[in-house]
């Protein structure tokens, strides 16, 4: 695919946001990364998931709560990735680079790679919101059909209903295998990923080792195969299922579009805001647990607006950016739960894969 454009011509919106977002901060005298409520989250989190761990290894409870304890590590596993990983990797945690970067590698020692990751999302997700061929994240083929131009298959047809299951490998095949297709071919989707220094190659494998040895190789040694299998998968398959629910009702729901650049100028005909907001949606934004749960990602809108402002900021801000984008007559799109923005998902899912 050639490379993609935007009508660079910034208009009136852009500007008008911008210049609000930016006197809000000022007026307000704070800084657009995290605060104390963010590294309270950070300690939280990741102390519930080291003891969660102790637990579970070396003192075996009862199996009922042992799989009660592993599916809230996987829970827990998400949580770090929307909250702390998510946040440092876009540099909105701190405004210090190097705390940013370490709490980026918090995706490594779950399994993933950060480096991966920022090319994936920042550079590609972020410029080419649903945008097919572009974005890897609508790109779950054969698996599931997302967009018209993705080929159709008959299995398509039940897509609304195994999507559940599905999810809930996606960290699974994440770790265990997207990573090293990326990592061998070079590519992510149609682009081409630049290419590691000798200390990423290092970071990447001995993260994945570090990561099975602690998560499979010691529980093994410590509470026997059958049982580390049955605990992990449990794990594995809530952490899946709630990071690939929370990105999908950002972007692929019936209310979002889907847009195709001009076939003879490789140019989408809109400004890059107002792409964002016709690919983009919030949901369930009026509850406190989860956008707490969720590290602001309800707020999806705000997020992919200003990636380099801290999630803290989103439910302040977004009263902004709804009255602007009402002011000039630009979609916000929004479901006000999370029960509706699952529906609209499963039914968007239903005619693609019928159509």
């Amino acid at each position: 695919m050639a490379k993609v454009t935007f009508n660079n011509k910034v208009g009136p919106f852009t500007d008008a946001l911008k210049e609000r977002i930016n006197n809000y901060f000022e007026q307000h005298k704070i800084d657009l990364t995290g605060n104390s409520h963010l590294f309270w989250k950070t300690i939280i989190l990741i102390s519930t998931l080291v003891v969660n761990y102790i637990v579970l290894v070396f003192f075996t409870p009862p199996v009922w709560l042992s799989l009660t304890l592993c599916a809230l590590m996987g829970l827990n596993f998400a949580a770090i990735g929307f909250n702390v990983m998510h946040d440092g990797a876009h540099d909105s945690y701190s405004s210090k680079k190097r705390l940013n970067n370490i709490m980026a590698y918090s995706l490594n020692l779950m399994g993933g790679s950060s480096y991966i990751w920022k090319i994936k999302h920042n550079l590609i997700h972020h410029s080419f919101t649903n945008v097919e061929g572009l974005d890897d994240d609508i790109d779950i083929k054969p698996f599931m059909r997302v967009h018209e131009d993705q080929p159709r298959y008959w299995f398509h047809r039940f897509q609304h209903v195994y999507w559940v299951l599905l999810y809930g490998m996606a960290y699974f095949l994440w770790v265990f295998w997207q990573d090293f297709e990326k990592y061998f071919s070079g590519k992510i989707g149609d682009s081409k990923m630049r290419k590691m220094n000798l200390r990423e190659h290092f970071i990447f494998w001995g993260s994945k080792l570090i990561y099975v040895s602690i998560f499979l190789v010691v529980p093994i040694f410590k509470v026997g195969l059958v049982d580390t299998l049955i605990g992990y998968g449990v794990m594995i398959f809530v952490c899946g299922f709630f990071i690939g629910i929370v990105f999908q009702l950002a972007h692929v729901i019936q209310e979002t579009s889907f847009p195709r650049p001009d076939e003879a100028t490789s140019k989408i005909d809109n400004e890059w805001a107002v792409h964002q907001l016709e690919t983009t949606a919030n949901f369930s934004t009026k509850s406190k647990f989860v956008s707490w749960l969720v590290g602001g990602l309800n707020f999806q809108v705000e997020h992919h607006l200003f990636p380099r402002v801290s999630h803290v900021h989103y439910p302040a801000i977004s009263k902004l950016v709804r009255d602007t984008c009402r002011e000039f007559n630009v979609p916000y799109l929004e479901h006000p739960t999370v029960a509706s923005a699952v529906r609209s998902h499963v039914k968007y899912l239903r005619v693609m894969g019928r159509r």
